[in-house]
């Protein structure tokens, strides 16, 4: 799958995809889309290959099912158990439900993904899953605006005139969008060989990204990879920093140019009717893994070729904990080290993965009667208030390099107007609001973007009817890197999360999954020998 983009239309697409609010890597714990409880294990056969996946999210969920497909085309034999500590399966891609209504569910997580992502768009299409068939989730006739602050550096809504709508964006910016156009093509075309082969599978992420040409756009800040290919700091500040900002909680001067390029490449967004936690779901479902939900590995330790596991149970409905201890022939942990809460024996691992900050989001969720304030944003009566507002900072403001100061004047990355809902006790029409934040929304917060004054409760009456907040550590801070974590930590021990600090997308950790299941399945079958370069062919394919 390639992507191809058409001139100008790359803020145009771009546009569409930022009126969703969409987040590209959020860790969420908690949700209410109905899962099983955990599942009897069940192994058929008794020579099979016992493999253990830590985390139901992306990168764990396509591991399993990745694992059964190259299994069955090597005619290999795999019980596939998966542990996840949380009650739900999906991870960063997770959905609430407003006022409670299984009948209005809205993404708290991950909420896009794009034409060109193929684990994604392919896997959901093999699963029978349908995207919605309205790309965002608001109404229509929306009115995207970046606001520094004190007053909006950016509008627009669509016209109808794409000729017209494309002049005005040529005029305020100059050629800076159209070779934006072109860099993000060229990066993406890079991008995209890490899923075929020489390219893929790989056991060093650092080698791969060098081998594609991609060290370099990775070892600098967005700020200088553009600057170094001639993008205008005006166009760069007003669109691309607000996208950077509203997709990763970070500035220019912080991410790295991969993930500023990442932010920009939106054609052909989507997401799956009812929650794209559902891919994952069924990625897990057809690998006949066994999925063991409210189970946490609490340590890991090796005797001889197999690993111990040892792990603790939450029964949902009494609370009671159980304590349980298997061995397995594999382990893959497809989740961040440091926020595992694994005790690894000492030796058992060759390198520990570094810790690195994770950006704090607080995602708030909220309905009410009451539109946004045109006062709280410098906007006379008469003028009308975006339905997505995104965030950069003043022109002549300094970038930031403390973390907890990155947010600015601003003081949120995003607020968005979702679509009306009707409340189902008064039978109104309300709005569904989203907001991103790197702090807690306040209740004087509310009541100033509201212009109302009693929030001391929240009920369907009330000025604010429904409320749901969270916090999570959503991804790390894409800083300049050149080097990143390999995807084995010791032999039979694999790890997914090395792709974070490449890039954090629900696609791009499918895509270690999906790397991970190849090399367990080639180790197995002694495909690679002493290296990469010692292949040989099962069944015609390499």
């Amino acid at each position: 799958m390639k992507m191809y983009y058409s001139g100008c239309n790359l803020v145009l697409t771009l546009i569409v995809a930022l009126l969703c609010g969409q987040s590209k890597g959020i860790w969420p714990f908690t949700s209410v889309h109905a899962t099983p409880d955990s599942q009897d294990i069940v192994y058929p056969d008794a020579n099979a290959k016992r493999v253990a996946i830590i985390g139901a999210g992306a990168a764990g969920s396509s591991t399993a099912y990745y694992l059964q497909q190259f299994a069955s085309e090597s005619g290999l034999s795999l019980n596939i158990t998966v542990f996840e500590r949380s009650s739900y399966v999906g991870g960063r891609s997770t959905t609430v439900n407003a006022y409670g209504n299984l009948l209005e569910p809205v993404e708290l997580g991950a909420s896009l993904f794009v034409e060109a992502n193929p684990i994604l768009k392919n896997s959901s299409e093999a699963l029978g899953l349908k995207p919605k068939e309205s790309t965002p989730e608001t109404d229509g006739g929306e009115l995207l605006g970046i606001w520094d602050g004190k007053e909006f550096v950016y509008k627009q809504k669509e016209s109808g005139w794409y000729y017209w709508d494309v002049t005005k964006l040529l005029w305020k910016y100059g050629l800076a969008p159209i070779r934006t156009q072109r860099l993000v093509k060229d990066v993406s075309a890079k991008l995209l060989k890490l899923y075929e082969y020489p390219f893929f599978p790989f056991r060093s992420l650092s080698d791969r990204a060098l081998d594609l040409g991609l060290t370099p756009v990775t070892s600098m800040t967005g700020e200088q990879f553009l600057a170094a290919n001639n993008i205008g700091s005006k166009f760069a500040t007003d669109i691309i920093q607000a996208t950077t900002r509203v997709n990763y909680g970070q500035n220019l001067n912080l991410i790295h140019g991969l993930g500023s390029m990442v932010c920009m490449a939106v054609e052909g967004a989507m997401q799956i009717q009812g929650g794209n936690w559902q891919i994952f779901a069924g990625m897990l479902n057809a690998s006949n893994a066994s999925t063991l939900l409210n189970t946490a590995v609490t340590s890991i330790s090796k005797s001889k070729s197999k690993y111990s596991l040892k792990t603790s149970t939450t029964d949902s409905l009494t609370g009671n904990l159980s304590t349980n201890e298997e061995s397995f022939d594999t382990i893959i942990l497809a989740a961040p080290l440091q926020f595992s809460q694994l005790a690894l024996a000492d030796g058992l691992i060759k390198h520990v993965p570094d810790e690195i900050p994770y950006v704090t989001l607080h995602v708030t969720l909220f309905t009410s009667p009451h539109a946004i304030n045109q006062t709280f944003l410098n906007l006379s009566p008469k003028d009308e208030v975006p339905s997505s507002i995104l965030t950069t900072l003043p022109k002549d403001a300094p970038l930031s390099e403390k973390l907890e100061d990155s947010v600015g004047s601003p003081g949120f990355f995003s607020i968005s107007t979702l679509r009306t809902v009707v409340n189902p006790e008064t039978l109104e029409k309300e709005h569904l609001y989203k907001i991103f934040s790197p702090k807690a929304v306040t209740s004087s917060f509310l009541s100033e973007i509201l212009n109302v004054h009693d929030l001391t409760t929240i009920n369907s009456h009330s000025p604010v009817t429904w409320f749901h907040p969270h916090k999570w550590f959503s991804y790390p801070y894409l800083f300049p890197r050149i080097t990143f974590e390999d995807p084995e930590l010791a032999r039979g021990f694999y790890y997914t999360s090395g792709m974070e600090s490449f890039i954090s997308t629900m696609e791009t950790s499918a895509l270690m999954g999906k790397n991970v299941a190849r090399l367990v399945v080639d180790d197995y079958l002694n495909i690679f020998g002493a290296g990469e370069g010692e292949q040989k062919v099962v069944k015609g394919e390499l």
